[in-house]
């Protein structure tokens, strides 16, 4: 009997250490998997013993309870974190264990520039890659009714940047982020402005700044730009810009900017109507923001492209007309030039 208890409790020891070499070895040697990268997805709140099935499902050739095993006796087991996370053939067993308990995520990323509209946003999103398309079937309006904000356009009202994202993100997370961030830099922006401005709310601001932004050709005359649309506001004069006329067209706008468009009376149309359009026509930028509410000091009424890149800019039309002469004479108008009385 002793001896049969001593046979057992040698071939247990041999058996746990053989058991412990072998966790070892998945532990450093590189992870056997069935492509040369693999995805795992891990939600919020998923158990340990469920994660490293996922992990084995995934296409990693380890058996599920011993990397189960390798994450509780490594202490670390509970700082695992949900996230979406890129396998590869280097990785060891233990780097695979740091990745996830570093968060360290395979994300993906989408940038929104500056200058573009509701229609190419959404466009971006449906063909970002990893997202999960929830709202490919709402309306801009309903976009905003799930923002909170039923009451607000959607156009211009989300904030130009880079965001990352892991696999398997909403496109609405995206989008609230986006809106978060407009929010924050359009009332940092509004919190500057003097109080002798003609804008009576950060809303003005914003729509001001959309027109900035698709106005300017090169970045140190948003300033003056600004200025000239101040002044205008100021007197009373139409605004004149090509670029919401354009907006206010749509799909119907073909490239070319006719004299009839000018004449269409839509809420955008600045030649026609005094004042500010009813919404934003773009995603503007930090410092588009900011030239709305810190317009330079000018007199300027006007200004036109010089063709590279750059505006000219004048006090009268007589001025005005003479730069036009100068930078435009023989060549096709560029719709985005400068507001001139037509």
């Amino acid at each position: 009997m002793i001896r049969f208890l001593k046979v057992t409790f040698w071939a247990a020891l041999l058996g746990a250490i053989l058991g412990a070499a072998q966790l070892l070895w998945w532990v450093m040697s590189p992870l056997s998997i069935s492509s040369p990268t693999l995805d795992l997805s891990i939600e919020p709140g998923t158990p340990v013993k469920q994660i490293a099935q996922e992990i084995v499902k995934s296409g990693v050739d380890i058996p599920a309870y011993g990397l189960y095993l390798i994450f509780r006796l490594s202490g670390q087991a509970k700082q695992i974190r949900a996230g979406s996370y890129e396998i590869t053939r280097n990785d060891t067993g233990w780097d695979l264990l740091e990745k996830l308990i570093r968060g360290q995520e395979n994300l993906r990323a989408l940038t929104l520039v500056e200058g573009w509209n509701m229609n190419q946003f959404r466009a971006l999103l449906e063909r970002s890659d990893g997202l999960r398309h929830e709202t490919t079937e709402m309306s801009d309006r309903e976009i905003m009714q799930m923002l909170g904000h039923p009451e607000l356009a959607a156009e211009g009202r989300f904030y130009p940047d880079t965001y990352t994202y892991g696999k398997g993100s909403t496109d609405k997370n995206i989008l609230k982020r986006a809106f978060h961030s407009m929010e924050k830099h359009l009332t940092s922006a509004w919190s500057e402005h003097p109080s002798t401005s003609i804008l009576k709310s950060a809303d003005e601001a914003l729509i001001l700044a959309s027109i900035v932004e698709k106005e300017t050709g090169h970045p140190s005359d948003r300033p003056m730009i600004s200025s000239v649309f101040n002044n205008r506001l100021l007197q009373g004069m139409p605004l004149q810009t090509d670029p919401t006329v354009i907006y206010g067209l749509g799909a119907n706008f073909d490239g070319n900017l006719r004299k009839a468009d000018l004449r269409a009376n839509h809420p955008w149309n600045t030649y026609i109507h005094t004042g500010l359009p009813p919404t934003p026509i773009a995603m503007p930028g930090k410092a588009a923001l900011l030239a709305a509410v810190h317009p330079a000091s000018s007199d300027a009424l006007y200004f036109v492209a010089k063709g590279d890149g750059r505006s000219q800019f004048s006090k009268t039309l007589e001025e005005h007309n003479a730069a036009v002469q100068k930078y435009q004479l023989n060549r096709t108008k560029d719709y985005t030039s400068a507001p001139t009385n037509k």
